[in-house]
């Protein structure tokens, strides 16, 4: 546990016994994101008269680490002069978020606070598409010129650069504003004052347009390794950039958007112990409808091969493993692409590889699985041996089409413009139960008197 952490029953204290001098040291010295987390576990009135007793520069650097209900009742709490400093404070992209997570009557209110200058460009930002470049990009960043030299440069940041969000890769625009190279503060120290940046810059930027999605963006970070991207519009003009923070947000966000998916589950941004049990029970009940109403294909399958149940019973023991390891088989595959899909190593263009690929892996796995059920159900069952080659065969088929259909139906629903997150599992199970039992009972039947 770190010492932090071994402070917090310390900070507790006098925060409850309202010693606010003494907190107000301790806290100073702190950084924004713990000061946030103390905060946040306090009693609302605490919390505020936590937060009040800040200095300016760390109040806003904290409520920009606050999650958004905790900003609401900060909001609620300050006074307007107190809220526009910290307006003012914030970061363009941080100031963004916080108004689209707000309700409209305390969006309107910051707004209002703000200055024309801030409000245009807060306005200007939520026009952007919510899943795009620009609704994630910030304003606050280091735009020099190529006629500047190296002197003039580190001249600029030391004037300029406290208010932006990075100083360590700066941008090189012309006249008009258009983007034509990148520098790194490190190219800056490693070259003497009288150099041109022109001549030091590289011009071959790495960039993203506003209405870029930000899952694409996010992946490019991941693939380039940056801490800043540059976002410029239609004429290439630079408008802002995107930061690595924000792009790890997006990240997240998106792998648990991805994950709710496969689960069968409509998409929330909201924690779950915030989340109410209506909406929960709201989310998931959908899905599940859908899929029980598709499970009763299972249902109707089932009663068709009556006549083989009633002719050999023992058939209908091996039914739940057989369904299992279909559902497992091809949930491994969808989940193996979904999340290939998603890196970007795969592209529907590469569906005859990938099928190619998958087959040779189930026969494998499907020859390995049908191998050790048949030795097993022989030594349990003597005298079985046509049954158990029935089911050992089943296994093979049915690992090989699970396979066949998980590896598939992601890259088909890529194609069609649809989410392939879900072609997860639950679907691919219910698919995969419904296909498994007709050549269960198929091979039954050629290979059983039945």
């Amino acid at each position: 546990m770190s010492d932090w952490e071994l402070k917090f029953d310390e900070l507790n204290e006098l925060a409850e016994t309202s010693q606010f001098k003494k907190l107000k040291s301790i806290l100073d010295e702190k950084n924004e994101m713990d000061v946030a987390e103390f905060i946040g576990q306090l009693p609302h009135e605490k919390a505020l008269a936590t937060f009040r007793i800040l200095q300016k520069d760390l109040a806003s650097e904290v409520f920009a680490c606050m999650d958004p209900d905790e900003q609401q009742e900060i909001i609620r709490g300050i006074s307007d002069t107190e809220l526009n400093q910290i307006i003012e404070d914030l970061y363009t992209d941080d100031a963004v978020d916080m108004i689209e997570e707000m309700p409209a009557n305390v969006a309107r209110r910051i707004l209002r606070l703000a200055t024309p200058e801030t409000r245009a460009q807060i306005n200007q930002y939520l026009k952007y598409p919510e899943n795009s470049a620009g609704s994630i990009m910030t304003s606050e960043y280091v735009a020099l010129r190529a006629t500047m030299n190296v002197e003039q440069a580190f001249s600029y940041i030391r004037h300029h650069g406290v208010d932006k969000e990075t100083i360590y890769t700066c941008y090189v625009i012309d006249n008009q504003r258009k983007l034509i190279g990148v520098i790194t503060l490190k190219d800056l120290l490693m070259n003497p004052y009288e150099t041109i940046i022109s001549e030091i810059m590289d011009d071959n930027v790495i960039q993203v347009t506003t209405t870029e999605d930000r899952e694409d963006v996010s992946q490019i970070f991941t693939k380039y390794d940056l801490l800043a991207l540059p976002v410029v519009d239609s004429e290439n003009r630079l408008v802002g950039i995107v930061t690595v923070d924000d792009a790890v947000d997006v990240m997240e966000q998106e792998a648990t958007e991805d994950i709710q998916k496969m689960a069968a589950m409509a998409p929330s941004e909201k924690p779950y112990l915030k989340t109410s049990v209506f909406t929960l029970a709201r989310n998931r009940i959908v899905w599940l409808m859908v899929l029980m109403v598709s499970s009763m294909c299972t249902c109707g399958i089932l009663s068709t091969y009556e006549a083989a149940f009633a002719a050999v019973p023992l058939l209908v023991t091996f039914i739940p493993m057989l369904t299992d390891t279909g559902g497992n088989a091809g949930s491994q595959a969808s989940t193996m692409i979904i999340r290939s899909m998603t890196l970007g190593d795969i592209v529907p263009r590469d569906i005859l590889r990938v099928l190619w690929k998958e087959f040779r892996v189930s026969l494998l796995c499907g020859f390995g699985l049908a191998l050790v059920n048949y030795i097993r159900l022989v030594i349990m069952y003597p005298g079985q041996e046509g049954i158990c080659l029935v089911v050992s065969l089943s296994v093979m088929g049915t690992v090989i089409m699970s396979k066949t259909i998980g590896c598939t139906l992601p890259i088909v629903a890529r194609c069609l413009h649809l989410d392939p997150t879900l072609m997860a599992s639950p679907l691919i199970t219910t698919i995969v139960d419904a296909a498994s039992l007709i050549l269960y009972f198929q091979i039954a039947s050629m290979l059983l008197p039945l």
